[in-house]
């Protein structure tokens, strides 16, 4: 795809659930939610949310591919040529998937783009860490052979958020089923439509009916009788860390292992012996990207006082020329945020920074052009402490928050001092000042002088408030398969005859 708009394609009228690779019929009674475009402030569909019935359906859909169907059994090979025909159906679809993507969910097209193709590699990836799955065998115990085989565990329930819908949605789900697991798959209620095309692609691709389910509504209705039915073995989520706990509080008492990437609060760290245009760069990015809305944004900016000045004005004079606009423009730089709520609580930060010291560097308003749409203005302020809220909780958009510090130490120090550990970023020359910040930040991700470069072969996921496991090789194949232990006499067993 290159980075021209893409043309408008069909919305359906009314979003329903898809179960054993069937759409339900559109006429259904059910409770109705408005999808909106954030662009337009217009609603362009509805979504029919899925109650207990409505999921247990599904449920059972997975239970049976899984129990009774061919894909847990399916030769790799075999497995793996449809996950490839999942990756070529995904790409020749790119651009429907991209102009619903920004349409829904008010992503800019730079990023929809890149998400685009994520998606597709998710799949492609995975089908070839599921080849490399191997077992063990033990002979160290005269007279027995064992052997250890890694096997599917069963059906997933997978969620995802709505900040970057084909991205996380296709994570969760392609680190899942090459194993030869089953799903079910809800997407947020704010950006149903990119996923459902998604799923309704995956399956004229060829995948089995029922590998992969798709219900959508609320959380606290679609998504708590999804955690807590009985017949989901696990649970992966991406979204906020509150929602998390909630989740991982309904899985134990079931004894369902979970999964969760969470929010984060990351450490954006300037040194002075850093190359202070890559680094401003960098910053700009690391806030400001996908809207703002990202879990791994770099969102409190650590600027070493030396620099400081200077970077802070450099800073704000770029954040100022940000073109905001439609997000299927490439030109637009930023979008509206996802919903209106969502920009409302981003605005109510402003009051909220005043109120604990921190001084306003630029924007703090809902733009004034366009004039329709949820557009925020590239927002950053200067906080007096770490202490400030602006410092300790996700704000999720596009608000920048500055502090600045003297020496390595009070650098890391800051960096830790947060519930949260997901990412952070380190912009230096200096090697020991790399080493230093590498081995003593908190955070399951460290980038050093670049932003948002993701490796699929390494896991990622958070410290602390930022989640539980991580998603990559063995990562995943350790949470998506369970290993099973086979002991074979190799000789004649002498056992103690009871009663004989």
């Amino acid at each position: 795809m290159t980075a021209s708009p893409p043309r408008p394609q069909q919305i359906p009228a009314r979003v329903t659930s898809i179960i054993a690779g069937s759409a339900l019929p559109a006429d259904l009674p059910g409770h109705d939610i408005p999808v909106v475009n954030p662009t337009t402030e217009e609603v362009i569909s509805t979504l029919r949310e899925a109650d207990a019935a409505e999921v247990d359906a599904a449920v059972r859909a997975a239970r049976k591919a899984f129990d009774e169907g061919p894909w847990p059994r399916m030769d790799i090979n075999t497995r793996k040529d449809i996950l490839y025909s999942v990756r070529d159906h995904l790409r020749r679809h790119a651009e429907e998937l991209a102009w619903l993507e920004c349409t829904n969910a008010g992503l800019p097209l730079a990023s929809v783009l890149w998400h685009v193709q994520r998606m597709a590699r998710n799949f492609e990836f995975f089908a070839e860490v599921a080849s490399t799955a191997r077992g063990e065998t033990y002979n160290q115990t005269a007279g027995f052979l064992t052997i250890v085989t890694r096997e599917p565990k069963g059906v997933a329930a997978v969620i995802s958020p709505w900040n970057a819908p084909l991205a996380l949605s296709s994570m969760r789900v392609a680190t899942c089923i090459p194993f030869g697991n089953t799903c079910v798959l809800k997407p947020s209620e704010f950006t149903p439509l990119s996923v459902r095309r998604m799923v309704e692609v995956m399956h004229e691709a060829g995948l089995p009916p029922g590998v992969v389910n798709l219900v959508n509504g609320r959380g606290s209705v679609t998504g708590d009788a999804l955690v807590s039915h009985p017949g989901i073995d696990m649970v992966g989520f991406t979204g906020g860390t509150a929602t998390g706990r909630a989740i991982a509080a309904t899985a134990g008492r079931n004894l369902k292992p979970v999964a969760l990437e969470l929010g984060g609060k990351s450490a954006n760290i300037i040194f002075g012996s850093a190359d202070i245009e890559r680094a401003l760069d960098g910053a700009l990015a690391g806030i400001y990207g996908n809207n703002g809305q990202q879990c791994l944004a770099g969102s409190r900016i650590l600027v070493q006082r030396s620099i400081a000045d200077r970077f802070i004005e450099r800073f704000v004079e770029r954040s100022r020329r940000i073109r905001l606009g439609d997000p299927l423009d490439p030109s637009s730089e930023i979008g509206p945020l996802c919903f209106r709520g969502h920009m409302e609580r981003v605005l109510s930060y402003v009051d909220i920074a005043r109120a604990d010291g921190a001084t306003l560097l630029t924007g703090g308003r809902r733009a004034q052009t366009p004039e329709r749409g949820w557009f925020v203005e590239p927002t950053a302020v200067l906080a007096p402490h770490n202490d400030a809220r602006v410092c300790r909780e996700e704000i999720f958009g596009p608000f920048a928050t500055l502090l600045t510090f003297d020496t390595v130490d009070e650098a890391i120090r800051i960096a830790n001092d947060s519930t949260f550990g997901l990412v952070s970023y380190v912009w230096s020359d200096d090697l020991p000042t790399v080493m230093r910040c590498a081995r003593d930040i908190r955070a399951g991700t460290v980038w050093v002088n670049t932003p948002l470069m993701r490796d699929l072969r390494a896991p990622f996921g958070g410290f602390k408030d930022s989640g539980i496991g991580r998603d990559g090789p063995q990562t995943s194949m350790d949470f998506f398969t369970e290993i099973k232990s086979t002991i074979i006499p190799v000789d004649a067993v002498q056992m103690h005859r009871y009663g004989a």
